[in-house]
């Protein structure tokens, strides 16, 4: 009997050894974390319904603002993120006549990667890094450097520009403002395109909007589509037909829809001697600065010409988000008092409640405005809407606005949140240094 015993011991130890080997498989633990949390998130949201959240911004007069955008300026962080790659030159005057270009283009040699658990930046960027014979690993490897946590809840398209440009031997441009001509134009240079869109399966219905990296690398004029490779439509293939796969096709339609909600952004990534290329492409979009003014104008125009609810709140958003990139934070936290003004509108199952998850400009804009009242409500709504507080951005802007209101206790437990979702956070980091406080 005791021999019996000590040998059910030994089964039941190696079988919770082999168990534990086996979850520590990359594959298996992003699919059982992915369920784990699926159904956690599940109860949550049922019980704390997020599309059921609004957020009131509080009003300023002119006079308030004009005193506040004096007083702000002199802030302890810069109003930009900063990304240590210089803005490249061209060495030719760029054109806004769009040349003709072919009905149709598809850019061959991107490795297919489906993603893992709530890693589609990581996974897209590794594909679009694979078209130049990148070597430096999958999406593993982007992930570790991008969010250390895996947790995280998104990855900033600037936090994939810095990688490319301080991590690799490749060279990557962010725009806003693009469209279907840029996109084109780029695929016949040559150049594959990572953008970041609006994203509603059918499958992940119940989940509502979210936003979602795609890499183009193909269109089709005859039949109005582009081909893109995405890391989510992958993982519904068996793992067999991967490899081989062609890509998913993404009409004009739905690009242009779904592209909107994050101001027709872009990235572009290739070799250091094909910048001018590059950057001849990119016509009237070749300045960064004139990028966000026609992104700004574009923006301004579909506050009107759009009519649904939802658009015109990614409308105003966008023109938010524009002028905070062009330093007018006033006109920027106006632009986002209108567009949380509609946000009640919107039909409760199509409203973005992720939108702070992945767009931070209205905390610039009222933070830089002194409002900082409407930053403090606005990451704390958006943290208590989230069911795992695993967003680094708002625990950094909310500490940046406890931090003016005398708060200090408060900002430095806020830092360190940050810090605790996304570990080395650099603006946190930074700002708890200044504070004399070791992170």
């Amino acid at each position: 009997m005791q021999k019996n015993r000590k040998k059910l011991a030994i089964g039941i130890l190696a079988l919770l050894v082999v168990g534990g080997i086996v979850l520590a498989l990359p594959p298996v633990w992003s699919r059982v974390s992915y369920y784990t949390n699926k159904i956690y998130t599940e109860i949550f949201y049922k019980i704390n319904p997020p599309q059921a959240v609004i957020f009131n911004p509080s009003e300023s007069t002119p006079d308030e603002m004009a005193t506040a955008v004096k007083a702000t300026m002199n802030a302890l962080v810069s109003p930009t993120p900063a990304i240590n790659t210089p803005t490249p030159q061209s060495t030719l005057a760029p054109t806004p006549t769009q040349m003709p270009l072919p009905p149709s283009v598809y850019l061959a040699g991107v490795r297919t990667e489906a993603q893992m658990w709530n890693n589609c930046g990581p996974a897209t960027l590794s594909m679009a890094l694979s078209f130049w014979q990148w070597t430096g690993g999958n999406q593993e490897d982007t992930a570790a450097v991008l969010k250390p946590n895996v947790r995280d809840k998104n990855v900033m398209p600037y936090e994939m520009l810095d990688y490319v440009n301080n991590h690799t031997d490749l060279r990557a441009i962010m725009r806003m403002g693009g469209d279907l001509y840029t996109i084109k134009a780029l695929l016949n240079a040559g150049f594959p395109v990572l953008v970041e869109k609006g994203f509603e399966p059918e499958n992940l219905a119940a989940e509502g909007w979210m936003g979602h990296y795609n890499l183009v690398i193909g269109y089709d004029d005859t039949k109005q589509e582009f081909t893109t490779q995405d890391s989510y439509l992958l993982t519904l293939l068996n793992s067999a037909d991967r490899p081989s796969a062609k890509g998913f096709k993404v009409s004009y339609e739905n690009m242009i829809n779904n592209w909107r909600a994050f101001n027709n952004i872009f990235i572009v990534i290739y070799t250091p001697y094909l910048e001018n290329d590059v950057l001849n492409v990119l016509g009237p979009l070749v300045d960064e600065t004139a990028s966000y003014r026609i992104a700004a104008d574009r923006a301004t125009a579909e506050t009107t010409s759009l009519t649904d609810a939802r658009s015109q709140y990614f409308a105003w958003f966008n023109v938010g988000t524009s002028l905070v990139k062009l330093a007018d934070y006033g006109g920027a936290a106006s632009a986002f008092d209108k567009a949380f003004a509609i946000y009640p509108s919107i039909d409760k199952i199509y409203r973005p409640y992720r939108m702070l998850w992945y767009q931070t400009g209205p905390y610039y804009a009222y933070y830089y405005t002194a409002r900082y009242q409407d930053v403090i409500n606005l990451a704390t709504t958006t943290l208590d809407a989230e069911s795992e507080h695993v967003l680094e951005e708002s625990y950094h802007w909310r500490a940046m606005a406890k931090l003016q209101l005398g708060q200090q206790d408060a900002a430095i437990a806020d830092f360190q949140n940050a810090l605790k979702v996304h570990p080395g956070f650099g603006p946190s980091y930074d700002q708890l240094v200044q504070l004399g406080i070791t992170p």
